[in-house]
């Protein structure tokens, strides 16, 4: 091997993959299941730690690959048990650039929140991700990587209860405007050599690409969570300026494709409660008349404030009445209990650290292209 070729990390690299991995090696298919089993079951990341592979075949993945994961720079803990951490990621620049995860730890299940970006360019104007600026896409391995440090940070054991139950790609970062990495990666995660978990509680979020929303329905089977937070095209171009491009009926119709091709129970939508601006009573009845009989669930989630942000958290009680009329009226709807806030880990509030980010949003961009 050259000592300028860089190893290849196998976090990265699905099942069918690894086999073409190790068979450019010369190894027979089964090598990849051990090597799996290894990483994803036993957390072992040291190839001469790998006792049922032949000492040839080991000393030749010293050569060649690598089991590496994010750094970590800070790690904070609420009040509430939620835990965030900020990992440093690499650029071709050498530039460290900060990504953040959270484990919400409840009753029963573990949820990890992961980055599939470092920044984000959707321009959502609620979110404090988005006002950070956009760098570069995760790759698989950086994004599996995230998965693999946080049960090696909790203390999972193998054949111990799992701890991390739950994967939501809810961190920083728009999960589909990174398709090439983020499908591969859910591949592993719920891949029963992987991290084995189930397909219900893999969740990729969107606010609205619905060209991959379509490829994502034919090529992978995991939970999908659509971020809405508006009622109407009107309120929805000014929150979420992906909407200015693919318009509600047009997103709600990819949503209910994806339903039907993955045979899924319903999609969840995000509603962030932003008082005055799209709390009122007749933004709940222009739901239901949107989501009423259709496999939906609606998560109303209470604004988490960040510097510099014009918006404030709707009242208690105007999320409880928003609340009560969806399910009067047949939608289920439920509000989201606010984790680790008081360590900026809340939804809408992971910024990490992003250097050398994109200046021109997607607002922005898009405001451009209709007035042409």
């Amino acid at each position: 091997m050259n000592a300028t070729t860089a190893k290849t990390n196998l976090l990265g690299l699905t099942r069918t993959e690894l086999e073409a991995f190790v068979a450019n090696m010369g190894e027979k298919p089964f090598r990849a299941r051990q090597l799996m089993k290894w990483l994803y079951k036993r957390h072992v990341a040291d190839f001469d730690q790998m006792t049922d592979l032949a000492k040839s075949f080991r000393a030749k993945l010293v050569e060649v690959a690598e089991v590496a994961v994010p750094e970590i720079t800070m790690t904070q803990v609420s009040a509430d048990g939620t835990r965030k951490w900020l990992l440093a990621m690499n650029t071709s620049e050498g530039v460290k650039q900060g990504i953040e995860m959270v484990f919400i730890p409840e009753p029963g299940r573990g949820t990890l929140c992961i980055s599939s970006q470092v920044g984000c360019a959707m321009d959502c104007t609620f979110c404090s991700t988005a006002q950070q600026g956009f760098n570069r896409n995760l790759n698989a391995a950086e994004i599996v990587g995230q998965v693999w440090l946080a049960n090696k940070e909790l203390g999972y054991q193998h054949g111990g209860d799992r701890v991390v139950t739950n994967i939501v790609f809810m961190g920083m970062g728009e999960p589909l405007a990174n398709y090439r990495n983020v499908v591969p990666a859910t591949e592993i995660l719920m891949d029963d050599l992987g991290f084995d978990i189930s397909r219900r509680r893999v969740t990729v979020s969107t606010s609205g690409l619905v060209p991959q929303m379509l490829k994502l329905a034919e090529e992978t089977n995991c939970a999908l969570a659509v971020s809405l937070h508006a009622p109407n095209d009107t309120l929805r171009d000014e929150l979420v300026p992906i909407n200015r491009k693919h318009k509600i009926a047009e997103l709600l119709d990819a949503c209910w494709v994806y339903v039907n091709k993955q045979n899924a129970r319903s999609i969840t939508f995000e509603y962030v409660m932003l008082d005055g601006v799209n709390d009122h009573p007749e933004h709940a009845h222009e739901l239901v008349t949107l989501l009423k009989g259709r496999p939906a669930k609606l998560n109303l989630i209470p604004f988490n404030p960040f510097p510099g942000t014009r918006y404030k958290r709707s009242s208690a009680a105007a999320i409880e009445r928003f609340r009560d009329i969806l399910n009067a009226n047949g939608v289920i709807a439920t509000t989201r209990r606010t984790r680790g806030d008081d360590i900026d880990a809340a939804c809408g509030q992971l910024v990490g650290r992003v250097h050398d980010r994109t200046t021109v949003r997607l607002g922005s961009k898009l405001i451009s292209v209709a007035v042409q």
